[in-house]
């Protein structure tokens, strides 16, 4: 897949996503997912523990849908 250039993301998807889950490599994939499709990340990650193990959240962006996301 290649990064696609335009002001709106594929597939119907929404301009801003935060993507969560247990810190796997499917996490890993699907973040890398959304950056073959575009996304850039936005802000750090988070990281929690919920008893039996650790959850983690990163936000992702669409350039150019939000100058206030950029």
């Amino acid at each position: 897949m290649s990064a696609d250039t335009s002001n709106t993301p594929p597939n119907g998807l929404p301009a801003y996503r935060l993507l969560t889950g247990p810190d796997d490599s499917a996490f890993c994939k699907r973040v890398s997912e959304a950056l073959e499709l575009g996304y850039r990340l936005y802000g750090s990650p988070a990281a929690t523990f919920n008893g039996e193990r650790v959850i983690v959240a990163q936000a992702v962006v669409w350039p150019g849908a939000s100058d206030a996301a950029g």
